[in-house]
């Protein structure tokens, strides 16, 4: 999987360091199930949604219990979905792709993205990611995304199985391509509250039927 170098052009853009191993190899920061919610609640999805990133499931799963067929993948073996599918090689088409990339190859998700996707296709990224020339040449300036939802809340990524602690201090947003969008980027706030919500939510127990 080739990275994206501008990322961290000058250091403006290197992630914190709770996402150092991003940058370095096969490390992954799951998403919170909440962060997937907040997106479903304001985007509809018609046909597969394809979690190309999947790591342990996570997302996937979220949309899974939405209703929404799924396909789920990822290069490194994480005991969910397909392993070793590498999306920057891929030539799978979709009806929707939606993830969270590794932060150094975001750049080539976009690319990607928009041409395997044929309907929507949403990334979950740093809101700095509006930033940075070669970005606005390649991206902003030639296929923007319909939509930008910034969370009101900040988000907290923590390597798989490691102990929560502190709070998160870096600004996110989905960015949505809609092949059917016309017209500017829409800037959009996600509503506070789906953070404590799915946080206390008690867990979805199946009711057991009796014959």
């Amino acid at each position: 999987m080739s990275s994206d170098q501008t990322y961290n052009l000058n250091g403006a853009f290197k992630p914190t360091l709770k996402r150092r191993a991003d940058l370095d190899g096969p490390d992954f920061f799951p998403t919170p199930a909440w962060a997937t919610h907040a997106l479903i609640d304001n985007e509809s999805f018609d046909g597969e949604v394809w979690e190309c990133a999947c790591g342990d499931g996570s997302m996937a799963e979220v949309f899974k219990q939405a209703g929404h067929q799924v396909f789920a993948s990822d290069l490194y073996p994480r005991g969910y979905g397909e392993e070793g599918l590498d999306f920057l090689a891929s030539t799978r088409r979709t009806e929707n792709i939606v993830t969270n990339p590794p932060f150094n190859c975001a750049e080539g998700f976009v690319a990607q993205g928009l041409k395997l996707a044929r309907r929507k296709f949403a990334l979950l990224l740093r809101l700095a990611f509006l930033e940075g020339a070669n970005r606005a040449e390649t991206i902003f300036l030639r296929r923007p995304p319909a939509r930008v939802w910034v969370f009101s809340e900040r988000i907290t990524f923590y390597m798989k199985d490691a102990a929560r602690a502190g709070s998160g201090t870096t600004a996110y947003a989905w960015f949505v391509w809609d092949k059917s969008a016309s017209g500017p980027t829409g800037l959009h706030w996600l509503k506070p509250g789906y953070k404590k919500e799915l946080h206390t939510k008690p867990p979805r127990v199946e009711e057991e039927k009796g014959f």
